[in-house]
């Protein structure tokens, strides 16, 4: 188990900011574990009492409405961190996170990281400035799912994790989501968000190799409105 104050990932988070001594302390108490593809790292209605922060990996955060579909509001990769929320209130999560592959995290408790959060205020100022970024995303979510085709809100989201994320080898999407996955970044039916798939394929703006996506097109699909 590698020690928080030598770890590179904090440099892509709110860790960064802690000092090297509170590091140590932290290092002490953390616990690392290996999550598998599908698994649930916390549900809606669990209480979290602290941080994750992802060393390797994907999860997705989504959202069950009361119809029963999941809505997928962020994806976190590695370096960034979960649960943040949970250090500044005592309310349970109202969302769930999802391995989307094999992830690699470290648990830090909120009983150790609070008083770090009180004491450094560069520490506590990057944790809201983060949490800042989180709420702004959301809100664009919100509009868009009221201003933008579905034809639109798929084209951002191919280009989101390309960029995002990167390709594999052979330029095909280096994260491999469902269709459904797809229909509820995007907010509608399963059976939708295949036919605009199908419908880009055959514009010739994507292309498949077995369930992977390679987009072929970038100007094309930027277009889209």
């Amino acid at each position: 188990m590698s020690k928080c104050e030598q770890c590179i990932i904090k440099q892509f988070n709110a860790l960064k900011s802690l000092t090297n001594d509170e590091l140590v302390r932290i290092s002490k108490c953390k616990t690392s574990r290996i999550i598998k593809k599908g698994e649930v790292i916390f549900g809606e209605g669990d209480t979290i009492n602290g941080v994750y922060c992802v060393k390797d990996g994907i999860c997705k955060l989504s959202k069950l409405s009361e119809n029963g579909k999941d809505q997928i509001v962020k994806m976190v990769v590695k370096g960034q961190l979960l649960g943040q929320r949970s250090l500044v209130t005592d309310e349970t999560s109202n969302l769930q996170a999802t391995a989307l592959n094999d992830m690699e995290v470290c648990f830090i408790p909120k009983s150790e990281i609070i008083a770090d959060l009180q004491k450094n205020p560069k520490f506590s100022f990057d944790v809201l400035k983060n949490m800042g970024h989180d709420l702004k995303e959301a809100d664009d979510i919100i509009v868009n799912m009221a201003q933008k085709s579905v034809r639109h809100r798929l084209a951002e989201t191919l280009i989101y994790i390309h960029e995002s994320f990167g390709t594999n080898p052979d330029g095909t999407l280096s994260v491999l989501l469902s269709r459904e996955d797809f229909a509820n970044i995007v907010g509608t039916a399963t059976e939708s968000a295949i036919r605009v798939l199908s419908q880009f394929k055959k514009e010739g703006l994507i292309s498949t190799v077995g369930k992977f996506i390679k987009i072929e097109d970038f100007n094309e699909l930027k277009r889209i409105e």
